[in-house]
């Protein structure tokens, strides 16, 4: 009850507080690829502060990039917000998105500024999460296996049918796995570590949260996900273990972008500069319903949220692993060299 408390005070707040007029009309179609619980009080906030009507659809990134796509000719949303920064480069890059400079883009972190740059300002930084696995300590005492603590660790053998992970197709997180490998070990021995990962794993979820949601409940043993993920499953009671992979992890910077040919263009500019403030992007931390680290320099990070500084984190390629053409290339040959073998 205290969180929704809280929300209401935040409403009230924003409403009176906000620049943007409260006698704002019309709609806006928001593509949303958080989750639903952090999605549903973004979309009561705007709408309290602008009095514009939202229409949102939730899906998972490499979804909504497919979707954007596909109505290139006719587009039906305005704004994709969230999810991971690969597919919202991969979209720049296909000029599926609208370049748009944000007022708010000095009070960013340098991350989130480069993300920006690097699509000609077609996207903006937004979060920013590390990569990881968590794992049901229950389950695993139960099992009497030794606690996983690198990436080499979930090969083994007494992993047979323990772990999940997204498919890299429909999910930024499992495509974010997928670059950080290659990044990590080299192309052709992340290649032969994810064949052997596949025998270990007992199933390809649409979702790259899910298996943290999995291991959580304990449906699987091990889920890999962003390590934020994992942490709402920790807070609410879960018996889970949160890795950072000693050999070193990737890191998605999370992404906003305009579509192109919005019908709600004014709208649309109106989410984006209100996304980016302190206000909007402390909702989830303060209602606890996620912990990526936002990229307003003064957005509340709560205390749960992983500290990215003692992560070991690679020096991920965003750029490269978000163009259109390595992006097609990577998901092409782990489609026809591991998805496709047997277990």
């Amino acid at each position: 009850m205290r969180k929704f408390s809280w929300l209401h005070g935040v409403l009230a707040a924003l409403a009176l507080a906000a620049p943007l007029s409260a006698a704002a009309q019309g709609e806006l179609v928001v593509y949303c690829t958080v989750q639903e619980e952090w999605c549903r009080p973004m979309v009561a906030a705007f709408e309290k502060t602008t009095g514009i009507k939202v229409l949102m659809t939730r899906k998972s990134a490499g979804e909504f990039y497919a979707q954007i796509k596909a109505e290139a000719a006719n587009p039906k949303g305005d704004i994709w917000w969230g999810g991971t920064g690969d597919p919202h480069l991969q979209a720049a890059e296909e000029g599926l998105t609208e370049p748009y400079k944000s007022p708010k883009l000095a009070e960013l972190q340098p991350w989130a500024v480069r993300q920006a740059e690097a699509s000609h300002f077609k996207t903006v930084g937004i979060y920013a999460g590390a990569l990881g696995y968590s794992y049901n300590t229950d389950l695993l005492k139960k099992k009497n296996i030794a606690p996983p603590k690198c990436w080499s660790d979930l090969i083994k053998p007494e992993f047979k049918d323990e772990i999940q992970v997204a498919n890299p197709n429909s999910s930024g997180t499992s495509y974010t796995m997928l670059a950080t490998l290659v990044q990590l070990m080299g192309e052709d021995k992340a290649f032969e570590y994810l064949k052997a990962l596949h025998k270990n794993v007992n199933q390809y979820t649409k979702s790259g949260g899910a298996p943290a949601r999995a291991a959580a409940t304990g449906e699987s043993l091990i889920g890999i996900t962003f390590q934020h993920d994992a942490v709402v499953q920790k807070v609410k009671g879960a018996p889970v273990t949160i890795v950072s992979p000693c050999e070193g992890t990737g890191y998605e910077i999370g992404s906003m972008s305009i579509i192109k040919g919005a019908k709600n263009m004014d709208n649309a500019k109106k989410w984006y500069d209100w996304a980016l403030t302190p206000e909007a992007q402390s909702i989830a931390g303060k209602l606890q319903v996620a912990y990526q680290v936002p990229s307003n320099k003064s957005s509340y990070i709560p205390p749960q949220a992983p500290d990215l500084k003692e992560v070991k984190l690679i020096d991920y390629d965003f750029v490269k692993y978000g163009s259109s053409a390595e992006r097609k290339r990577l998901l092409s040959k782990w489609d026809k060299d591991v998805s496709t073998l047997p277990k």
